[in-house]
């Protein structure tokens, strides 16, 4: 399976911690202001807010944070300006990272960036250095002890979707973005419900990375999700879940 699914699944297994929460919470909030400052305030003609609206809810963030950030994207409230900044990237086992920023201060964030790239083993790349080897797409990640893997398939292809894969339990659902809110739609009007819903950066070509390497790679990109300024960390690393130690 492309590495970024391992990647979630890496992931999904850690303990949430309430620090953690509150980071993504924090994340989130970023993400609702800048999809409202950008397409409006309303979620039914707005895609990109209505996915930031749903995710934080999946996160049980409040009603009342939600709709201070819509305000503050709309300028209703006073808030905080970001600009959005991609950072590409060379991980353990030259090993491409893709790294999405919202930032205030572009650079402390690129300044943040690069001390951890240095320090496990990476270095910044220059613009289009490894973007070449992703593509954009909508990426759904559904629960394969919930459905069977036929009724995903069914209700995804139906919907538009490019792909449906299906490994270790879980099935990701692939889609151009321009089809991802209609993949939802489609998904959600035969009852699947889903683990995650993003836009991500899917890679074309994966590298297998295993051992030292791959705990390595696996603390860098933890350390660069949890730089505040970071919003999401995709990789084209496949790595070997078993063969790493305890993450």
């Amino acid at each position: 399976m492309a590495g970024h699914s391992k990647w979630k699944q890496i992931k999904h297994k850690k303990a949430i911690t309430d620090s953690k929460r509150a980071a993504n919470w924090t994340k989130l909030i970023r993400e609702i202001t800048v999809a409202a400052k950008a397409g409006g305030g309303d979620p039914a003609g707005n895609p990109r807010l209505r996915l930031a609206i749903d995710t934080a809810r999946g996160a049980n963030m409040p009603n009342d944070n939600i709709d201070r950030a819509i305000k503050k994207g709309t300028g209703e409230l006073e808030g905080v300006s970001y600009e959005e900044i991609t950072y590409e990237a060379y991980g353990p086992a030259g090993v491409a990272i893709m790294i999405e920023s919202l930032t205030d201060n572009g650079n402390r964030t690129v300044a943040d960036i690069r001390r951890w790239l240095t320090r496990n083993g990476g270095n910044l790349g220059t613009t289009g250095s490894v973007a070449w080897m992703f593509d954009r797409r909508g990426q759904i990640i559904v629960d394969g002890e919930r459905y069977d893997e036929e009724t995903v398939m069914e209700a995804a292809l139906e919907a538009g979707a490019l792909d449906v894969e299906s490994e270790e339990g879980t099935y990701t659902v692939l889609s151009e973005v321009s089809d991802f809110t209609a993949v939802q739609d489609g998904l959600r009007a035969k009852g699947i419900e889903w683990e995650s819903a993003e836009l991500a950066m899917v890679p074309k070509n994966t590298v297998a990375v295993t051992g030292g390497d791959a705990d390595q790679l696996v603390k860098l990109l933890d350390l660069l999700e949890d730089l505040d300024d970071v919003q999401k960390v995709h990789t084209n690393a496949d790595l070997d879940v078993d063969s790493l130690a305890e993450v």
